[in-house]
């Protein structure tokens, strides 16, 4: 497949990451030639060094070969102006467009074939606002991610030496659980993917994967000594697009209050907010922690757009007293600081915007994709046909099928209900099925036999 990012920063970045091992043809274009020498550095890929909405970069980047377009400058207007022009010169590939202020956001019928012809918009601020706000809903789980229209979720525990799960075998853990359309896809242990199987012991310091009905989620943690109290009193460090956005989430139903060091941001965001309060100041300020009360709060939520800052203000709050604290992470490289320190949960925008791409890349029928364990390994929905194939699973058994080790299915949805998997459950036709991929380079086994009728 022939792929063209328009954006060589940190989210043109992670996609090139994630694409260039996957024997795509990728082509990147950015203003800026230090950015693009830096991505040819690590990656088999081309790179045109100019303005990614002017028709000559386009074509000389090769746009009227490409299958698809992925929109990711920093600017808003770029992308949308890039997508408008690919579609009023060109055959028009796929496109995708990263759009952010939330003033277009609230006018979708803006990307329209009548307006300003975009295939695909994404948000990332508001996908990260959502996966912080699952975290706030579930606070004893490490990720959380939505499939099926919301109708399953998969998330991940962190198993500790003193908890209910250390030393219990995934069999037992499957007879406490006492429900089929529940289970375990994945342990990584020390970031390194283990087979599932019913005699595979669970150590301290794992990361388990579960998959559930939305419903069962909460009776999973109960049931696994993983449920928490509820966050209700929340300190937001950083008042930008993620921080106004998950304010505007939870002030109806929480005490917020959010902290931004710039007077012009803070002034602008206590108008656009009812119940938060929101204070001018430096979140890494020990003093104004301690003002503030960091701790009786619930919920320290570093958020700001400096990795740096994020780390030490959260690392704080936690020392002072903060129930919980989150900390938002751009470069993944930083998740090796975070041993160090007692900060309960990361959030990385990059892989949990990915997914959001990465599901109108992928071969085959595929509904939804979360990116997960820092873009190694990933979760898959995809919709079964028939496609006059011999690969089709539709017909088949789940035991019939040939997924190679590392593939773990998850959950089987039949018109809009999860059905336990058997070994002798028969796919039908429009089955959605969710499954794990301890690998992202199994995904092409999962694209094989998942593609959309002929």
């Amino acid at each position: 497949m022939k792929i063209l990012i328009l954006g060589a920063g940190v989210m043109g970045s992670s996609v090139a990451d994630a694409l260039a091992s996957e024997e795509n043809d990728i082509v990147v274009v950015d203003l800026k030639p230090q950015l693009l020498d830096a991505l040819k550095e690590r990656f088999d890929i081309g790179t045109v060094s100019g303005n990614a909405a002017h028709p000559s970069i386009l074509e000389q980047a090769g746009v009227k070969q490409a299958d698809i377009v992925i929109a990711v400058t920093d600017s808003d207007e770029t992308n949308m102006l890039a997508c408008l022009i690919i579609n009023a010169l060109y055959n028009r590939p796929k496109t995708i467009a990263r759009v952010r202020a939330i003033d277009y956001l609230q006018h979708p019928h803006m990307f329209s074939s009548t307006g300003i012809p975009v295939d695909h918009v994404i948000s990332p601020e508001q996908i990260v606002m959502e996966s912080i706000r699952n975290l706030i809903e579930y606070p004893g789980v490490l990720h959380i991610s939505d499939f099926a229209g919301g109708i399953v979720r998969l998330f991940s525990l962190k198993v500790l030496s003193d908890g209910f799960l250390t030393g219990k075998k995934i069999k037992d853990i499957k007879e406490r659980l006492a429900d089929g359309k529940i289970r375990i896809v994945a342990i990584f242990r020390q970031g390194a993917p283990l087979q599932v199987n019913g005699n595979a012991s669970v150590e301290s310091g794992d990361e388990v994967f579960i998959v559930a009905p939305r419903e069962e989620v909460r009776r999973v943690l109960k049931a696994l000594n993983k449920l928490e109290a509820p966050l209700k009193r929340v300190i937001i460090a950083g008042g930008g697009h993620i921080g106004k956005r998950l304010a505007m989430a939870l002030e109806n139903n929480h005490q917020v209050k959010i902290i931004e060091k710039d007077i012009r941001r803070a002034k602008k965001i206590s108008a656009e907010l009812s119940k938060t309060v929101v204070l001018k100041g430096d979140c890494a300020d020990e003093s104004l922690l301690l003002d503030e009360s960091v701790d009786s709060a619930d919920l320290f939520c570093a958020i700001t757009d400096n990795d740096g800052v994020n780390l030490i203000s959260a690392s704080l709050a936690k020392s002072l007293g903060a129930r919980k604290t989150i900390c938002l992470l751009n470069h993944i490289s930083y998740s090796k600081l975070l041993s160090a320190t007692s900060i309960d949960v990361a959030v990385f925008p990059n892989q949990e915007t990915l997914g959001s791409i990465l599901k109108y890349v992928r071969r085959g029928d595929v509904a939804q994709v979360s990116s997960l364990c820092g873009g190694t390994a990933e979760a898959i929905e995809a919709v079964a046909h028939q496609n006059n194939g011999i690969d089709s699973v539709v017909g088949k058994k789940v035991e019939t099928i040939q997924f190679p080790p590392g593939i773990v299915m998850g959950a089987l949805i039949r018109k809009g209900e999860v059905i336990s998997i058997h070994h002798d459950s028969v796919f039908e036709e429009n089955d959605h099925v969710v499954m794990f991929a301890m690998d992202k380079k199994l995904i092409s086994n999962i694209e094989k036999i998942f593609q959309p009728l002929t």
